[in-house]
């Protein structure tokens, strides 16, 4: 622990062992320019994945205390303690991930795309399929059957794009057998969906990445199936007798019901009918037998580097999310047994705390403790559209909750995301401001946790709700906002070679009505991001607090500066974002 002030005597950290608190007494341990340095072994928690600890020093007869979300006059919550895990969680490849995520049939349509081969989409009721061009809008009374080609060779072929942006893996949205075009809704697991190109043309993918040094994370939707899956055959479209039709189905165990012996379907919606861990046979298809969905995908020929695991929160035994904790360390123990270097992402559009403690989840897809706050403060609108503006103390004091909720190395770990195929897209909800972008964007850059760009925010893709946030890209370069794109391929590289912004330290230096101020640092080196969403206007920022000094700084957009180790003064234009390196 660093210190700064007059050296002191009575320096305490408290830990958390079996749900009791132990006291440890630091030792002085030296000097660091201003800073104090102290020092103690804790010991770990034997019975949970994460020893949670803070500190306490006495000053003038009075306690002041240390949590992980910044000073407390009285002991931190035991949400804002410290926390660290015994073994690394993820692997350390995540870390220097800038990642993209893709809605296959949204992206890039090969030459010889097959296109869907079926003239009805059954899911909730039969739909007609549209086979639409690429740049013709969806009809949105037929948003889930609508196609517009896209595939996994169109893909392939814009590989030189996606690296030339700084992309290093990407997140497929589900490719595996289905009759919608987002393929949440899985009628067969083991079979690439032909009209993305089949097996073959994932395996091609797989290969490509690979040679390019990039990796590729698959969508698995776990939590139910399609209400056209053979298990469940609510259309009777496919021979034997599927789970819907009789309770002698060979699958009628295989679904959760309600207490009046109803199927019971995620959110209400009929045409994706929940799967039941209770029933051993499920557990062995999906997640635990030796050819289950998750271990095939991450063997060869494809092998993929990690699952992006869909609506995992619901998953669970019976009507509900009953032993969902259990189920998610099954799935850690799995996908680590097959491939300990592969990684496993939850999607959690709220809080995902629980779920990231090390013996769960990797990480998360970053919705509340990134994508919420920043679209409060930046757009004033919350991830369902409604009004819900931030002021920038509060927007600070969620950040750093956020990141205190957490071991550090799983903060660094996150997806954090400006929007989704589950959002509109941020850029039309900040009425096509392409500044107020570009600071969205430093942020995702600069912040813990890895960038993940959906396709199209490096261009400014437009987009309302859905099905508009899933147009298809515009290839045509006359399109695209290439301010957006320069600065995205600019934070890109940035990213990739400063060592803080992967897995260093975050603190929160400053904020005023409108600006706020970050540094990221490690032992050699340090950057300093300074965001500001409203009128030009002029900042100090105090560098005192930072446990190491910096002689000189970098500009990387070219903004000046002046100051010294005590704090610098800079001028900030209206919606801008400026970002220093040592």
């Amino acid at each position: 622990m660093l210190y700064q002030g007059a050296p002191l005597s009575d320096v305490q950290a408290r830990v958390l062992l079996d749900n009791e608190e132990h006291w440890i007494t630091l030792v002085a341990d030296g000097h660091e320019g201003r800073w104090s340095r102290y020092r103690a072994v804790l010991p770990w928690c034997q019975t949970g994945p994460s020893t949670r600890y803070c500190f306490r020093v006495y000053e003038n007869g009075r306690p002041r205390w240390l949590g992980a979300d910044g000073e407390h006059r009285h002991t931190p919550a035991e949400a804002a303690h410290f926390r660290a895990t015994r073994t690394p969680v993820l692997p350390d490849w995540a870390y220097r991930q800038v990642a993209y995520q893709i809605f296959p049939d949204r992206y890039a349509r090969s030459e010889h795309a097959p296109g869907v081969r079926h003239d009805t989409y059954y899911g909730s009721w039969p739909m007609p399929v549209q086979q639409l061009d690429w740049h013709a809008p969806s009809d949105p009374g037929l948003g889930q059957s609508s196609f517009h080609g896209g595939d996994l060779p169109g893909i392939r072929a814009r590989l030189d794009h996606l690296q030339s942006l700084g992309v290093t893996t990407l997140y497929l949205t589900p490719v595996f057998a289905s009759g919608s075009n987002h393929r949440y809704d899985t009628e067969d697991y083991h079979r690439v969906d032909p009209a993305l190109g089949g097996d073959a043309a994932l395996v091609d993918l797989s290969a490509a990445l690979k040679a390019r040094g990039m990796r590729l994370v698959l969508d698995a939707v776990l939590n139910h199936t399609s209400a056209n899956h053979p298990w469940f055959n609510r259309w009777g479209i496919h021979p034997g007798i599927g789970a819907w039709q009789s309770q002698d189905s060979p699958w009628a165990g295989w679904y959760a019901r309600n207490a009046q012996g109803e199927p019971v379907y995620w959110k209400g919606h009929s045409s994706l009918p929940v799967l039941d861990y209770a029933h051993p046979a499920v557990a062995d298809a999906m997640i635990t037998g030796l050819d289950s969905v998750l271990r095939r995908w991450l063997r060869p020929p494809v092998a993929i580097d990690g699952w992006r695991l869909d609506a995992i929160h619901m998953l669970g035994e019976g009507a509900g999310a009953k032993r969902n904790a259990h189920w998610l360390q099954r799935i850690r123990d799995v996908v680590k047994a097959e491939r300990p270097d592969a990684l496993v992402i939850g999607e959690h559009f709220w809080e995902a705390t629980p779920w990231l403690q090390g013996d769960q989840e990797d990480a998360a897809m970053n919705y509340w403790g990134f994508t919420q706050p920043l679209w409060q403060w930046l757009a004033e609108h919350d991830l369902a559209g409604r009004p819900a503006p931030l002021d920038t103390r509060d927007f600070a004091r969620w950040l750093d909750r956020a990141r205190a909720a957490l071991p550090h190395d799983i903060a660094c770990g996150m997806w954090n995301l400006i929007d989704s195929h589950d959002t509109v897209r941020l850029f039309t909800l900040l009425g096509s401001d392409e500044a107020a972008v570009r600071c969205a964007l430093t942020l995702q850059f600069c912040y813990p946790g890895v960038p993940c760009l959906y396709y199209g925010d490096e261009i400014g893709l437009e987009g309302g709700p859905d099905p508009d946030n899933r147009r298809c890209f515009p290839w045509d370069p006359a399109q695209w906002r290439h301010g957006v794109l320069d600065h995205v391929r600019q934070l890109a590289a940035l990213r990739h070679s400063r060592p803080e912004l992967q897995q260093g330290a975050c603190q929160t230096l400053a904020s005023g009505d409108d600006w706020i101020a970050l540094a990221r640092y490690n032992v050699e080196a340090a950057t300093l991001l300074v965001l500001n969403r409203g009128a030009q206007t002029s900042v100090w920022v105090p560098l005192d607090r930072l446990p190491r000094g910096v002689d000189e700084w970098r500009s990387v957009f070219g903004h000046m500066l002046e100051g010294d180790k005590t704090g610098v003064q800079l001028r900030l234009g209206p919606m801008d974002a400026a970002v220093f390196c040592s």
